[in-house]
């Protein structure tokens, strides 16, 4: 039996939401990018089963930020810090992502998803800023 069907593992995909402005890594102020990767960390506990283990699985991460005005420095700074908190919490080392899915709605830009998740759908109505995580064991999974 594997790890997934005695109830250690996790079941993914893992989605959960981290309410706040994101912080950029290259940030010079060490306590603000250690307490966004607490606050990364804290909220997908909550998305967790208790006492679960983590993956040893090939990973892909997707991270949509909602910012509630235009966002400022670049998108791609805010990924190593999301990377960094899930590090020996939800998998064992960040070598196991495979596939990155990074992207921005900024207020007033119009998008649409298809059949969002639950969790999608709140990030998207919910107050902002906000982002919106997911973890899959299927590196080629596709969202809508």
């Amino acid at each position: 039996m594997s790890e997934a069907q005695y109830g250690l593992e996790p079941e993914f995909p893992v989605e959960f939401l981290v309410e706040g402005t994101a912080v950029s890594h290259q940030s010079d102020n060490a306590k603000a990018k250690n307490e966004w990767k607490e606050r990364v960390r804290v909220a997908s506990q909550r998305s967790l089963p208790e006492g679960h283990w983590l993956t040893y699985a090939r990973v892909a991460v997707t991270i949509y930020y909602f910012p509630a005005i235009q966002m400022e420095g670049d998108l791609d700074n805010i990924v190593k810090l999301f990377l960094d908190a899930m590090n020996e919490h939800i998998y064992s080392d960040d070598s196991q992502v495979d596939r990155i899915v990074v992207q921005k709605f900024e207020p007033g830009r119009l998008f649409e998803f298809v059949l969002p998740t639950v969790i999608l759908e709140r990030a998207m109505r919910g107050p902002k800023p906000v982002t919106y995580v997911r973890v899959s064991t299927n590196p080629f999974e596709e969202l809508a």
